[in-house]
């Protein structure tokens, strides 16, 4: 129980708005999406800064995983530890539970878990991304394939915590998914 808590908090660290206010763009949430992410960073013209949020939302979910995996009396507590540290940055307690979309996080996550899914969603979102140039699509489609992998590698431990992620980032994607379907979404776009 405590590495899901542990796996939780880790995850509810807002990086994307403390960084945005320490170095002066002020709230995240009051430009672009909304999002507390590393896309709506990036919305700040600032490459740098949504990297640096990029990295650390990867780490959360894997830094989760490992502590439960180095701890952790049962196996399967650090799949669970990781898919909380997802529940943490997409409902953070801190931020009355209004988080981000958690794509970078599940991510995190899933490297850590299963190197080769990991490697593969990891494909899949580079690919969509680079050819529609939607960060959206590209975040669903490659978690779309983590259960579906898991399903072809006969991990079979691994169907259902995948499936929940998959279920819980298509949910949080709703709003994008209408826009998609409208033409309105808008593209990945970096200021000069």
């Amino acid at each position: 129980m405590e590495y899901l808590l542990i796996g939780y908090l880790l995850g509810s660290i807002p990086f994307g708005l403390l960084l945005c206010f320490l170095f002066g763009y002020g709230d995240i949430r009051k430009i672009g999406s909304g999002n507390i992410g590393a896309t709506n960073v990036l919305r700040t013209g600032n490459k740098f800064l949504a990297l640096i949020t990029l990295i650390l939302d990867i780490s959360k979910g894997g830094i989760a995983v490992l502590i439960a995996k180095k701890f952790a009396m049962e196996n399967n507590i650090a799949v669970y530890a990781g898919l909380f540290a997802i529940i943490g940055h997409n409902f953070p307690l801190w931020l009355k539970f209004k988080g981000g979309k958690g794509i970078a996080t599940t991510i995190g996550t899933i490297v850590v878990i299963s190197p080769i899914i990991g490697s593969i969603v990891i494909s899949i979102w580079v690919l969509v991304a680079f050819m529609f140039k939607y960060s959206s699509l590209a975040g669903m489609l490659s978690l779309i394939s983590a259960p579906i992998i898991a399903i072809i590698f006969k991990l079979n431990h691994l169907i259902l915590p995948f499936s929940i992620i998959t279920v819980m980032a298509l949910i949080k994607h709703r709003k994008n998914i209408v826009q998609l379907i409208n033409g309105t979404e808008p593209k990945i776009k970096i200021k000069k």
